[in-house]
């Protein structure tokens, strides 16, 4: 099939109006040799790399209405590659893993998916996954929010998680922060309605800054919580485990701030 000019293809003319900036710190670090055996023996299974964008062909570059999103050219058969029909939930900037298992493994009736660019974080997260003989936890190695806009369909997610995403505190460094205005209505599209978005971070700029954008999005309604997380009630849950990254920013006397939203059909939240 005849190639589109890249004027014509919908996906590099959104690009163009919306391109990608880096949302993380790009780390250089070798893997220690439990770490190489545990992508040895795991990754063909539980792993794969973003996919390169392909062009669309010719019959397939309808023209998209303001603040739509492309459809993924390489959506994720998740019932395939997990051997089932399970509620989907993504997790971007996973870290190491340990809030990702651990609520995996207390949530065996959801699959998730872990996005995540640091190496050793992507291996430990294996072998943990390994160990605890999970079957419900796949890892995708690389951006965000290419993952969403690349491999995700539309309405597809029962819920996102974004724990401690990196804070860019320098003014300068802010148009790099994960949640922009553009961020929520990527998360909200991609969510079935009813499905959640949970956001954890200790820097209190940017909870500011996230409570200011997320009235943005009108799919997305903020959910109050209960004093005891556990009985939420939510399709996913929200009580995360304390990992050591968030009990270091308590010793230090930073507060946890979460957030919790609802997607919900069009014109339900005005």
């Amino acid at each position: 099939m005849e190639s589109v000019p890249q004027s014509q293809d919908p996906r590099a003319e959104h690009r163009r109006l919306y391109p990608r900036v880096t949302s993380f710190r790009s780390r250089r670090a070798s893997l220690t040799p439990a770490q190489q055996l545990a992508m040895d023996t795991g990754w063909d299974t539980l792993g794969r790399d973003i996919p390169p964008a392909s062009p669309l062909s010719a019959d397939g570059a309808p023209e998209l209405p303001d603040g739509a999103f492309p459809v993924p050219p390489h959506p994720l058969d998740a019932a395939a590659w997990f051997g089932r029909e399970a509620p989907l939930v993504v997790e971007i900037g996973s870290g190491t893993g340990t809030s990702t298992w651990a609520m995996a493994q207390a949530e065996p009736d959801l699959d998730v998916v872990a996005v995540e660019v640091y190496l050793p974080g992507i291996a430990q997260l294996v072998g943990a996954v390994q160990r605890a003989g999970l079957t419900n936890v796949r890892v995708v190695r690389g951006d965000g929010v290419a993952m969403l806009e690349d491999m995700v369909a539309p309405g597809s997610l029962t819920g996102v998680r974004v724990y401690f995403p990196d804070p860019w505190p320098k003014a300068r460094h802010h148009k790099r922060r994960l949640l922009s205005e553009r961020m929520f209505g990527l998360i909200a599209d991609r969510l079935r309605v009813g499905g959640i978005l949970h956001v954890a971070t200790d820097h209190a700029d940017y909870a500011e800054a996230i409570a200011e954008t997320a009235p943005s999005e009108p799919l997305l309604r903020p959910v109050a919580l209960p004093p005891r997380l556990a009985d939420a009630g939510l399709p996913i849950s929200v009580d995360r485990p304390v990992t050591k990254f968030q009990d270091k920013a308590a010793q230090v006397g930073r507060e946890i701030h979460e957030f919790v939203w609802e997607r919900v059909e069009e014109g339900e939240v005005s």
